[in-house]
């Protein structure tokens, strides 16, 4: 009987599992709606600035300070909730979020938005590092992590799809403020399963804040988006982007010195100077940069070139949204038949720079309609196996009490990622485009730009996945 008593599984098992499945399942959803909000204002944004009466001067702001933010503070709450715990930060977030959609739904004026819109980028800042370091924590490193973060990769990108699709239904249908809203009961059924899900107790660090560092990294942060961001609508030679991106520079280099001298820093040297962080990093900076290009770009050829509405234009992208989502699904079955995280973010780039290539070839009739569609669903897919091989190699090896700054730069690096790709490929496009409109038509033009920008967006994605490989390579030997 006692042999019995030892073989029989324990009931505590399979509460134990179901647990964890509930919590991976709260914190893909508030993945799924930070993920959301990056995209779903963009097609409601003609709509809100005719109901508020705003200008298109305010209405990029509607863009910009939720970029700002999202990105200027998520490296710091990362820290901050190492060192005052995740569930409190991660319960805040949420109601953080769910506060400021409320308000910008109910808003009747542009201020009202701007002051939502950048509470949701701070929320924002909160949950992405803090969702994914309770992702990371909850689950032993290996085939069980790797499946949590593909899945979280997996909804990240069904994300981004489902708001530019949900954006343009709800604006058509209902109305603009339902782009804010849809926010609202997401948030309420997270935080009503979140505080009995996720674990009070947690391995805190017993240090203070690294005030110079968070201010310089803070700072350096505001004014790199702010620079990048006034490049797309001024220019890269207008005084104010030349001046905030010369102060980035200089608030960054004093940032890492800091960092360097001061006995409890806000980035570890240590953890930053590891081959898997630093340049799992990288691969992750590029494929976001350069994909969230390529969707610009083609967004442009689709309706100047091609002459399609933004309703087509947008279920084009649809077919690449769910070959992302089965992307994450499949991508730690891959990272286990290599063996290796690494090998499957360097295979993810180099097929993310074949898609992209492959688009050089549309020309300029409506038969390119089916290359588009193929293209951006492979590209889909290997950018989604960039990013959670990335994840996955960007946070191994690493302890729990350091799981919310890893996880704080890869949600840094995405945001980053995602805000710089468009003005940098896009002035790429506008000079060819500028050359050309003197001797071709428009479309032609266009044409000229947008291929000249995809082809720069290819080579550049796989000398960088060459790069990054040889490195990764370097230290997997050491």
């Amino acid at each position: 009987m006692s042999e019995d008593l030892a073989t029989r599984p324990s009931a505590a098992e399979p509460d134990a599992g179901r647990r964890a499945g509930l919590l991976l399942a709260v914190l893909l959803v508030a993945q799924f709606t930070v993920a959301l909000d990056f995209s779903i204002l963009n097609v409601a944004l003609p709509d809100i600035g005719a109901g508020l009466g705003m200008s298109l001067s305010d209405l990029q702001w509607v863009v910009t300070v939720f970029a700002l933010t999202s990105a200027g503070f998520t490296l710091l709450f990362g820290r901050v909730a190492d060192l005052l715990g995740r569930r409190p930060m991660f319960l805040g977030g949420i109601v953080l979020l769910g506060a400021s959609s409320l308000l910008g739904g109910l808003a009747d004026d542009v201020t009202t938005v701007l002051v939502a819109r950048v509470g949701q980028g701070l929320a924002t800042a909160v949950l992405a590092p803090v969702a994914m370091a309770l992702l990371t924590t909850s689950f032993p490193e290996g085939p069980q992590r790797q499946r949590a973060i593909g899945l979280g990769g997996a909804m990240l990108s069904a994300g981004f799809t489902v708001g530019a699709v949900l954006g343009g239904v709800l604006t058509g249908l209902l109305s603009w403020r339902w782009a804010f809203l849809i926010n609202v009961p997401l948030c309420a059924v997270v935080l009503l399963a979140a505080p009995a899900l996720i674990p009070r107790t947690q391995e805190r660090e017993r240090t203070r804040l690294d005030v110079g560092g968070t201010l310089t990294i803070t700072t350096g942060l505001l004014a790199l988006v702010y620079g990048v961001t006034s490049a797309g609508h001024a220019g890269w030679a207008d005084p104010v982007t030349l001046l905030s991106l010369g102060a980035a520079a200089l608030l960054l280099t004093a940032f890492w010195l800091i960092e360097l001298r001061v006995e409890h820093p806000l980035v570890s040297p240590r953890v930053l100077g590891r081959a898997t962080v630093k340049w799992g990093n990288a691969g992750g900076l590029l494929t976001f940069t350069m994909f969230s290009a390529v969707i610009f770009l083609l967004t442009l050829y689709l309706q100047e070139v091609l002459g399609y509405s933004p309703l087509v234009t947008g279920l084009a992208f649809g077919v690449q949204g769910v070959t992302a989502f089965f992307a994450g699904v499949f991508a730690p079955k891959l990272i286990a038949r290599f063996g290796s995280s690494r090998a499957t973010l360097i295979g993810g780039l180099v097929l993310q720079a074949a898609a992209t290539g492959a688009l050089v070839l549309a020309g300029d009739s409506r038969d390119s309609f089916a290359l588009v569609v193929v293209a951006t669903a492979v590209g889909g897919f290997a950018h989604v196996l960039s990013v959670v091989s990335f994840m996955v190699t960007a946070t191994s090896g690493l302890s729990n009490r350091e799981q919310g700054l890893a996880t704080g730069m890869t949600s840094l690096t995405q945001q980053v990622g995602i805000t710089i790709g468009i003005p940098i490929m896009s002035a790429v496009a506008t000079a060819r485009i500028d050359a050309l409109s003197a001797t071709e038509p428009r479309a032609a033009a266009v044409l000229g730009g947008t291929s000249t920008a995809l082809a720069v967006d290819a080579l550049v994605v796989l000398a960088g996945a060459v790069v990054i490989g040889l490195f990764l390579r370097r230290a997997a030997r050491a």
